[in-house]
């Protein structure tokens, strides 16, 4: 695995770090009286979205959904399908959509209007990568981690056909 592993971009440490200051922050955020509802969005988030729930000193819930536009590409197809909906119900809770990287917008922006037409109290987004240069939608982002450049990444749970996700860094692989 590590002969396509082009340069790391953040380390073990860097990353940890980053994700107790999102925590402190998202918990400063919000009131202990408010229901949150914390969604990951599935597969890539899963291993930030359970470090950064540990850092969040709150009350919540947490519940996954799961989309696609990739499929096994390392460019968005900008077809978003739905292949896992909520459990949990969310009408009049704050939602708090943790995603591993935000490239294009496009499936975030479909799920943003997906959700907040199901009545919620407040929505907010918590990305621990952003590539603003790929950005093809307007789309706010309440809580970023590292602005990244354009280049394809692994790691922390983010794959390249399924694979990578178990590295505890984030690196660029080599095409």
């Amino acid at each position: 695995m590590s002969k396509k592993i082009d340069q790391v971009l953040f380390s073990e440490k860097v990353i940890a770090d980053k994700v107790e200051e999102l925590g402190k922050r998202i918990t400063s955020e919000y009131s202990k009286d408010d229901q949150i509802i914390v969604i990951g969005v599935l597969k890539g988030a899963n291993i930030f979205l359970g470090d950064l729930v540990r850092k969040i000193d709150l009350p919540l819930s947490i519940d996954f959904m799961a989309v696609s536009s990739y499929g096994n590409s390392t460019t968005s197809s900008g077809i978003v399908r739905i292949l896992k909906d909520l459990d949990l119900e969310i009408e009049g809770k704050h939602i708090l959509i943790i995603e591993d990287i935000v490239d294009t917008g496009l499936t975030l922006k479909y799920l943003t209007e997906n959700l907040k037409s199901r009545n919620v109290a407040s929505l907010k987004i918590c990305t621990l990568l952003d590539k603003p240069l790929r950005r093809k939608c307007d789309l706010h982002i309440d809580y970023v981690g590292f602005e990244i450049p354009d280049a394809f990444i692994v790691g922390y749970g983010i794959d390249y056909a399924e694979k990578f996700r178990n590295l505890p860094y984030i690196a660029t692989i080599k095409e």
